[in-house]
């Protein structure tokens, strides 16, 4: 005995050690084993973990549930967020406990409570379990069903919503599920941006900022909300809306089980986002922004008015049978309209030929405040009783899956129509009482007024389109012969009048192969690129205006002239240009190396990017930017500056491509304002991005962040670095502040760099991608600053951003790449 007491005293020891070790991995918390500041509870499957965290560079504490398996550290629910752990806390004392009538408490020294539960049903057998759906519950663990739940905390969401878990309301306890946002990355206590169900007769969601509607989806439509356009694309989620007289709640749930999706109401960019992890690149992709960037704010327009997108701009307009009650803001665009009335003064309720209907199709239909419903009636019997009833305004469909017989239920308003908004497609038929006597009679005046302007104007038109076509005709012929006749060749001389030479369409078509797809180098917001061999044997590449492009003959007019002005070794030289019936083509010199992202966001290619030749492709890209702005013949601004439209030669020189969306400014001017934003969300600078104001300033920005693309090897858009979610730009000012370079710098460069050089290079970029364009220096000081030992001034502290939603695929690996219109600007979330 006396030997065997130690033997199995050893072996209890071994036992305690290796419990505790399970311990450390487990999904559930009990009554006699608390959850202390440095443990946590991980989900079965390992999907999530729950513990104590800092955000940011905060020191506080709280209580949350995160991805376990995502190196992006991600915060799905905080339980004390509005009472964290002071910094002065002793972090000793803190844990998480059940207490003897079953509820979670968090307490801190001298038993101080932050939070708690306060669950309904009360429990002596309670314990805490994390699931792997990322939902902490607690459970009787004597009650057979896992199911029953005395608390969970869905029910108690913050600003994530995730598969599974319900947002809406619980008419019987009044229990009231809605995301409210972080007040910023660093504090997750709640801000004033929320998302949720309206609760009203036909309830919506809705995203508020303070106690004002931001934005309304419109009511569920069967299959869609009212105010969600047709998609372009397959939806990666299905969407489950349940309204019945016990509850109101929205869902979704991934098509695909292994994506991992979470959606995020965001104060720092005012609105809600959904973001899938893309594993390839480790990061979290945007996959959808609502509202989006065509966005309408809330009843922009007024009563009876309607939003609509003209431009790439928001624009008001009246609905039929309306007009503006002030003449002025007849099509205002941006700004608040004073709304409609009815054209007519004589209308009379219940009349015959007077009194009736007139649909507006592709609508997001009017605020449901003062609304009613039948799920049951049909169209007609909807309009009935809207006829019947002299304070209906209008009526519609509830239900438009075109089931059984079709559309079906009714939806009346009994009040004015607020926030309309019509959609190119996409949305419902929305049927307004109106005068229709008053619109018949409007609609016969406006025809006999055409019949009479067309009587009188087609003789002049068809005289002016034969002259311009034997015209035209004429010319192309002449310039066809002359390039037939050099066999493809340039010859400037003879095509002095344009500048530039112009191919014909036959010898274009042979030197690539009919276009054929194996010549293809790659797909951008022009259309496709191909290489081609001209009849002498010189190598082109051809870009080629597709039907379905972003761009347009503006843009290819644009860059046509441009090129035939501009001439500088770091500036892609254009050949010539064929136009021809509905073909429109660029010829351009042929870069052996492609774009400058081929290499730079490659890891087997970026290696072939010493350190030497990188500062090479940055001062190169300074030059020709420099000439741009200074030193050619026009001052131009490009506006879409990124390493993609960075073209590198055999020496890997860079040169600067695609003018398409370039501007002009003659004279002193150096900046110029556009209702049209458009370009790469990544580069584009927050004045321009935000107000449309651009400048050669704007162009030191995208400058900026091409810079500290090139020495770090990381995008902008899509980067963020540790669990501190900080993007390029934020990661820059870090390691610049702590003159730490080898943190930024390319890991495939090793110590091939000098480090004072590297750390005065960072510098530049976070001069050149200051906020305030007055702060930035302009191209003269940047080449200087790269060209001397020159002390440099004090960089303003960023304003760090995001990439943008982008339904469209990102052609990273092309020649060029695509062109995006955007209209708001997105800060960094935490």
């Amino acid at each position: 005995m006396a030997i065997q007491l130690p033997l199995m005293l050893l072996i209890a020891i071994l036992l305690l050690l290796f419990s505790s070790k399970i311990s450390s991995e487990t999904d559930t918390l009990t009554q006699f084993q608390p959850l202390s500041d440095g443990t946590t509870l991980v989900s079965k499957e390992g999907t999530f973990e729950l513990g104590f965290f800092s955000p940011g560079s905060s020191t506080n504490r709280y209580l949350g549930i995160w991805f376990k398996n995502i190196p992006v550290k991600t915060i799905v629910w905080v339980a004390n967020r509005d009472n964290p752990i002071k910094s002065n806390t002793n972090n000793t004392n803190t844990k998480l406990t059940i207490t003897k009538d079953g509820n979670l408490v968090l307490l801190t020294v001298n038993d101080t409570v932050h939070w708690t539960t306060n669950a309904t049903e009360k429990s002596f057998n309670a314990v805490a379990q994390l699931l792997d759906t990322g939902n902490l519950v607690l459970i009787d663990e004597k009650d057979n069903n896992s199911q029953n739940y005395l608390w969970q905390s869905f029910d108690y969401p913050t600003d994530t919503l995730l598969p599974g878990m319900k947002i809406g309301w619980e008419v019987a306890t009044g229990l009231n599920r809605y995301l409210t946002s972080w007040n910023n990355w660093e504090d997750p206590s709640s801000g004033h941006f929320a998302y949720g169900v309206a609760r009203s007769n036909i309830p919506e969601m809705q995203i508020w900022n303070g106690s004002s509607v931001f934005y309304r989806s419109g009511p569920w439509s069967g299959f869609r909300f009212s105010a969600t356009p047709t998609l372009k694309r397959r939806s990666l989620v299905n969407i489950n809306f349940v309204d019945t007289t016990e509850e109101s709640y929205y869902q979704l749930f991934p098509r695909n089980r292994s994506l991992v999706i979470r959606t995020v109401v965001n104060q720092t960019v005012f609105a809600l986002q959904r973001f899938i992890w893309d594993e390839v690149t480790q990061n979290w992709k945007l996959d959808l922004l609502i509202p989006r960037d065509d966005f309408c704010g809330y009843n922009q327009c007024g009563s009876f008015g309607f939003c609509t997108e003209k431009d790439n701009s928001s624009v008001c307009g009246c609905l039929r049978g309306f007009e503006p009650k002030s003449p002025q803001n007849r099509g205002a665009k941006n700004s608040t309209h004073q709304g409609c009335v009815q054209s007519s003064k004589s209308w009379m309720c219940r009349e015959k030929n007077i009194d009736g209907f007139v649909k507006m199709s592709n609508m997001k239909v009017a605020d449901t405040n003062t609304s009613w419903m039948n799920r049951s009636m049909t169209i007609e019997e909807c309009k009935e009783k809207c006829w019947e009833n002299c304070s209906c305004t209008a009526y519609a469909n509830s239900d438009i899956t075109e089931s059984g017989s079709g559309f079906s239920g009714c939806i009346l308003w009994f009040s004015d129509l607020l926030d309309l908004r019509q959609f190119p497609d996409g949305g419902q038929d929305l049927y307004v009482r109106v005068d229709i006597s008053q619109i018949d009679k409007d609609a016969k005046d406006g025809s006999k007024i055409a019949v009479v302007v067309v009587a009188s104007i087609v003789p002049s038109i068809i005289a002016i389109l034969v002259f311009t076509f034997f015209y035209r005709r004429s010319k192309t012929k002449f310039r066809s012969k002359v390039i037939i006749k050099t066999k493809g060749k340039i010859n400037e001389s003879e095509e002095e009048d344009l500048e530039l030479p112009l191919f014909d369409f036959e010898t274009i078509a042979f030197a690539t192969s009919d276009f054929s797809s194996d010549n293809m180098l790659g797909q951008g917001g022009f259309g496709p690129v191909y290489k081609g061999t001209l009849p002498d044997g010189h190598n082109i590449a051809v870009k080629r205006l597709s039907d379905t492009s972003a761009q347009g003959l503006d843009e290819f007019k644009n860059e046509v002239i441009f090129c035939s002005k501009l001439q500088h070794r770091n500036l892609v030289k254009v050949l010539g240009y064929c136009i021809e019936e509905q073909e429109k083509l660029l010829i351009y010199e042929y870069m052996h190396n492609k774009s400058l992202n081929f290499f730079l966001f490659d890891t087997s290619q970026s290696k072939l990017l010493d350190w030497s030749k990188r500062l090479n492709i940055i001062s190169g890209i300074a030059r020709g930017l420099l000439y741009l702005h200074q030193d050619s013949r026009l001052r131009i601004i490009h506006r879409d500056l990124k390493s993609s439209n960075i073209l590198l030669d055999d020496d890997m020189n860079p040169k600067i491509s695609d003018f398409g969306i370039a501007r002009v400014c003659r004279g002193d001017i150096i900046e110029g304002n556009t209702s049209r934003v458009v370009g790469t969300y990544g580069y584009m600078a927050p004045e321009y991005a935000i107000g449309g104001l651009f400048s050669i300033k704007s162009d030191v920005y995208s400058f900026g962040v091409i810079l500290l693309e090139v020495l770090s090897g990381k995008k902008n858009k899509g980067f963020s670095f540790s669990s501190q979610n900080y993007n390029l730009i934020a990661h820059a000012w870090w390691c610049w502040k702590e003159c730490s370079p080898m943190e930024f710098i390319d890991t495939c460069l090793r110590d091939s760099y000098i480090q004072s050089e590297a750390l005065r290079y960072i510098h530049i970029g976070l001069l050149c991608v200051q906020h305030q364009p007055n702060d930035r220096p302009n191209m003269t000081a940047v080449v200087t600053m790269l060209t001397s030992e020159s002390a440099l001034p004090h960089p303003k502290k960023p304003i760090f951003f995001l990439e943008r939603v982008l339904v469209e695929e990102d052609f990273g690996q092309n020649m060029y790449n695509q062109t995006n219109e955007v209209t708001m600007s997105e800060m960094q979330p935490r």
